[in-house]
């Protein structure tokens, strides 16, 4: 079984990434459930994991203005 071994910089951020991939996940169409989701597909999390990507660089760049 893999490990997860990446290293939290902001622990306390947690709750509120989670919380933003439930709302990003809304607005692609996937649904996730509560706990694991190692059933969906790669396709799927690409497309979750894309639009986090995005969204979190227009508020950087947002921010920067």
């Amino acid at each position: 079984m893999a490990r997860n071994t990446n290293k939290k910089l902001v622990p306390e951020a947690m709750d509120a990434l989670d919380k933003f991939k439930y709302e990003v996940a809304s607005e692609v169409g996937v649904n996730l459930k509560d706990g694991y989701n190692g059933d969906i597909s790669a396709k799927d999390a690409g497309k979750i994991g894309g639009q986090m990507v995005k969204k979190m660089i227009e508020q950087a760049e947002h921010n920067m203005k």
